[in-house]
């Protein structure tokens, strides 16, 4: 009974391993690449596929995802004859998983060397301004010669990245001096144009306040005038309007005859010849309290008319001295 126990045991064990053989589940995109003695047979998708077991080999799981392969720095030489540190990504995808595993032993050392070789003839062309202000361009120039080459192993490269491109120490230097240069000269600019601007708006404004203050004393001169008219046509017309005599005006007239003499540098002053008339009415008025005042009007009438007769008269001032 024993011989008999062991042989079960190993039968069930054989079909216990046969089961896990022909039994093959796939993960989510992922592929396998089924061998038969050795040749291919077909490829296994995402699922439970079954195989023969002992005679169908599973020789590759390949991840069908999207990849991201950092390649290390590379020097290259630029048309200016400048040894440059590049630092490249790679972003593929493997499309035909039977492609990448019989068409290239490794396609990711496939993929780098490519990368090296066309990135060197890329940059070859290109002097070292034009290739640190060219990613973009380098990047497609880039990409469309490895999807070229990549496509019949199954593999399409999706981007190509410039992670960094380090030109030599001496050169930092000299860019660094450059753009503290530019920097210099772009503060001084902007310090020039700030101080222009600034006296071109003092100048508008002091302008504008020139202009503002003569319109204000334009108006202040209309308004002024304006008022000084305003009263001699209020004073016009209250004097029409009071209809004064002779008597008056004669009387007002005498009152105004020292503020014309004032001063002591008026040495010569002019009377009127409406004198004569205005010392007639005067005398007309006082030739009611008495002879002195008569014959003093009389004097005063003469004077008067012949003051009126010869225009105005020339009077010098009595010196004081």
């Amino acid at each position: 009974m024993e011989p008999v126990i062991i042989v079960l045991i190993i039968l069930v064990v054989l079909v216990f391993i046969a089961l896990i053989k022909t039994i093959q589940v796939i993960p989510q995109a992922s592929a396998a690449i089924v061998e038969r003695f050795g040749r291919y047979t077909r490829t296994l998708n995402a699922g439970l596929n079954i195989v023969v077991p002992f005679i169908d080999t599973i020789r590759n799981r390949i991840d069908l995802r999207e990849q991201v392969v950092p390649f290390p720095p590379q020097p290259v030489i630029t048309q200016d004859n400048l040894v440059v540190n590049i630092d490249t990504v790679i972003y593929y995808q493997v499309t035909d998983a039977r492609a990448a595993t019989y068409e290239v032993a490794s396609y990711i050392q496939a993929i780098e060397q490519l990368t090296v070789t066309t990135l060197r003839n890329i940059i070859g062309g290109m002097d070292l301004e034009r290739t640190l202000t060219s990613r973009e361009e380098i990047n497609a120039a880039l990409r469309g010669v490895l999807d070229e080459a990549t496509g019949k192993w199954g593999i399409r490269v999706n981007r190509v990245e410039l992670k960094a491109i380090e030109p030599p120490t001496s050169i930092q230097d000299s860019m660094e001096k450059q753009m503290r240069a530019d920097r210099d000269k772009r503060a001084a600019i902007l310090t020039a144009e700030g101080t222009r601007q600034a006296a071109i708006l003092t100048a508008e404004g002091e302008k504008q306040s020139q202009i503002l203050r003569a319109e204000g004393e334009a108006k202040a001169a209309a308004l002024r005038a304006e008022g000084e008219a305003q009263a001699v046509r209020t004073v016009f017309e209250a004097i029409h309007a009071g209809d004064p005599d002779q008597k008056l005006l004669s009387y007002q007239y005498l009152q105004m005859l020292p503020k014309i003499a004032e001063g002591d540098a008026n040495k010569l002053w002019i009377v009127p010849s409406e004198i004569g008339d205005a010392l007639k009415g005067l005398s007309g008025a006082m030739g009611n309290f008495g002879p002195f005042g008569g014959g003093s009007g009389g004097n005063n009438s003469g004077n008067g008319g012949g003051n009126g007769g010869g225009g105005n008269e020339r009077r010098e001032k009595p010196s004081i001295d």
